[in-house]
């Protein structure tokens, strides 16, 4: 008998969790997401267009009554502008109420677990409500429920990313992965891609052979290298950037380069020996270790542990924040591994 192993992703973005069930054997019946280039995006990587453009409202109960004993899970992240300690962390933010409708469709579906991903702000939002309304909504639905702030970084992606993930599960009580005993590196995760400051004709293929595991788990598949493109920087901004050491920021600087523009927490240069900053949606002051430049599409990507092999469709801009919004795949297939096991 095969094995009941399909899922719902909500707020699908352009498909890192999904990326990551699938890796761990799950299948995506279908996703959704408001935002239209994600979803062109999450389609051109799927051989069926399972993703469409749809508002969560629109989903009716009738027709996910319609999918239980189908749907094994439910995953995704609401927006989370509104609970982001960068943002307003307004309470009263429209998007900070999007889980309601998440908690709709698991109540309607009924499936055998849930994950729910978004960034840390939410734990401490209004002194924590919102996490415990969370936790209290879903065990009153018969779930047990897990959360964790986990450290994408400690479970193999190239970069520090701390988000919350809420596990819920029918018959089970999830526990969370234990976190590697190493770290990669923004060289370890970049090195054998092309340099884009001394641009020539075979820029589009890898200047040496993986030079470690990471490189060749992103290489898995791939016929050629996309979304790899330079951005352009005036001189001024390149000779600013050229005198910031690996590792360093803008503050290591004479103070007239940063004190009038107030620079001093946003020029950054990455450590080639550690992992990545959390890659953010425009990344205009975060630059790469070793060339004067912010890191490319590509290696936006890499950093966040989706393989070469997956592309990004849509404007520079929109790529960027598609990388940017999306859940790592590598963190998502450790989770989905550790929820296939307990079922």
């Amino acid at each position: 008998m095969k094995t009941k192993n399909k899922i719902i992703d909500l707020f699908c973005g352009a498909g890192g969790l999904s990326l990551g069930f699938e890796r761990a054997g799950f299948e995506i019946a279908f996703a959704i997401d408001l935002w239209e280039d994600a979803i062109k995006t999450y389609n051109h990587n799927h051989k069926k267009a399972i993703a469409r453009c749809q508002d969560i409202h629109t989903l009716d109960d009738n027709y996910l009554e319609s999918l239980r004993g189908e749907i094994i899970g439910v995953i995704g992240g609401p927006p989370c502008q509104g609970y982001s300690t960068v943002g307003t962390r307004d309470i009263n933010d429209p998007r900070n109420h999007l889980y309601l409708e998440y908690c709709r469709v698991v109540e309607k579906v009924n499936p055998e677990f849930f994950v729910i991903e978004n960034v840390r702000g939410l734990l401490t939002l209004a002194n924590g409500a919102f996490k415990e309304d969370i936790i209290n909504r879903f065990s009153n639905l018969g779930y047990n429920v897990s959360f964790k702030l986990l450290n994408a970084s400690d479970y193999g992606v190239p970069q520090n990313r701390y988000r919350v993930f809420f596990v819920g599960m029918k018959n089970n009580t999830f526990q969370f992965p234990e976190q590697l005993s190493y770290k990669i590196s923004t060289s370890e995760a970049l090195s054998d891609l092309p340099s884009l400051e001394n641009f020539d004709l075979f820029s589009d293929f890898y200047i040496s052979k993986p030079q470690n595991p990471y490189q060749e788990q992103m290489r898995t598949n791939s016929i050629g290298l996309f979304n790899h493109e330079e951005t352009n920087h005036s001189p001024q901004t390149k000779e600013i950037i050229s005198m910031i050491p690996d590792g360093g920021k803008i503050s290591d600087l004479p103070e007239e380069y940063w004190n009038i523009r107030k620079y001093n927490k946003a020029f950054q240069r990455m450590n080639s020996k550690l992992p990545s900053n959390t890659i953010d949606t425009g990344h205009r002051n975060y630059f790469h270790y070793s060339e004067n430049r912010v890191p490319s599409v590509r290696e936006s990507a890499r950093l966040q542990s989706f393989p070469d092999d997956f592309i990004f469709t849509g404007s520079k801009t929109s790529q960027y924040k598609q990388v940017g919004n999306a859940v790592p795949p590598i963190l998502a297939e450790t989770i989905a591994r550790a929820i296939k096991e307990l079922l």
